[in-house]
């Protein structure tokens, strides 16, 4: 028998939600000293404590608290484009990682098209679309650009939003990615974080 969450009665649902809480402030009040260095406009830190101190939060964090702050940072205008920041990352992202970027911009309905372009630019052939049963592997992936990659992106971005949340999720497993992105991202990461305090 399977239980789905809506079938809990109320009050382990209820202690759910409250773990989940603690889980949250437990973190947050390890770092209580890193996030305070983000949650004012001040001295900013240099970049290389900002890259110290997103280590810090990247390792302490749950990956969907860490995933909130990049979605705030690809949607900021503090820093370059969503899919200008993912040209950059897939530069510097193995096959594996490419090609978990490439199977979520392909599940989204806005893909259509987007296959087609992929597949005469690397020379292979690449799954159907939405509802595919055969993902983009990483070797495919490997030929992949990062122009192509960013021209994905805003293809996608600019059709379905909620790419960035899904897109902000796989990056959060790969934080030390994100460091690449230098010290402005991350600091506009750890601000979002330190602001839900």
């Amino acid at each position: 028998m399977v239980v789905r969450r809506t079938d809990l009665p109320f009050f382990l649902l209820d202690n759910q939600r409250i773990i989940r809480e603690r889980s949250i402030m437990s973190w947050m009040n390890e770092l209580a000293n890193v996030l305070q260095n983000y949650s004012h406009s001040g001295t900013p830190a240099s970049d290389e404590a900002v890259g110290d101190h997103f280590h810090q939060v990247a390792q302490a964090a749950p990956t969907s608290d860490l995933a909130s702050g990049l979605a705030a940072m690809f949607q900021s205008d503090k820093t370059p484009p969503f899919p200008q920041m993912i040209g950059q990352l897939v530069s510097n992202s193995n096959g594996a990682q490419r090609a978990s970027l490439l199977n979520t911009l392909l599940s989204s309905g806005a893909a259509t098209g987007l296959l087609s372009q992929l597949s005469q630019a690397t020379g292979v052939t690449l799954p159907a679309g939405p509802g595919a049963t055969a993902p983009v592997t990483p070797q495919v992936a490997e030929k992949v650009t990062p122009e192509m990659a960013q021209q994905a992106a805003a293809q996608v971005a600019q059709q379905d939003p909620s790419i960035v949340d899904r897109i902000s999720q796989i990056y959060a497993e790969h934080p030390m990615l994100v460091k690449t992105l230098g010290a402005a991202a991350m600091s506009i990461a750890l601000s979002h974080l330190a602001r839900r305090r």
